[in-house]
């Protein structure tokens, strides 16, 4: 910051900029929820879901994924996923309970 004659000229660009950032990240954040609105409203249902995890370390997870009728086991950690099983879930009948 250099000096000024008044030093509030300085502060009122600090300030603005800062007003500036703000504004930007808000409509950043506005953008992406259209976005994903968007869509989850074009696309209905979502075809991935995350049905569970475990932590197994302190860096170390387990999930298993459905991704329509294919479930997948998945171990993940700092620096790399692993395949570790996947299988075929049989659709579900009418009337059965989830």
């Amino acid at each position: 910051m250099g000096t000024t004659a008044s030093g509030g000229i300085d502060w009122l660009r600090v300030s603005g900029g800062i007003i500036v950032v703000l504004v930007l990240l808000a409509a950043m954040l506005w953008m992406l929820r259209r976005m994903q609105s968007m869509q989850t409203a074009k696309g209905g249902v979502s075809r991935l879901q995350v049905v569970e995890t475990i932590s197994i370390g302190p860096r170390q997870k387990i999930a298993l994924l459905r991704v329509d009728t294919q479930m997948l086991l998945i171990g993940m950690s700092a620096n790399q996923f692993t395949a570790l099983g996947q299988w075929q879930q049989a659709p579900a009948r009418i009337g059965d309970q989830p």
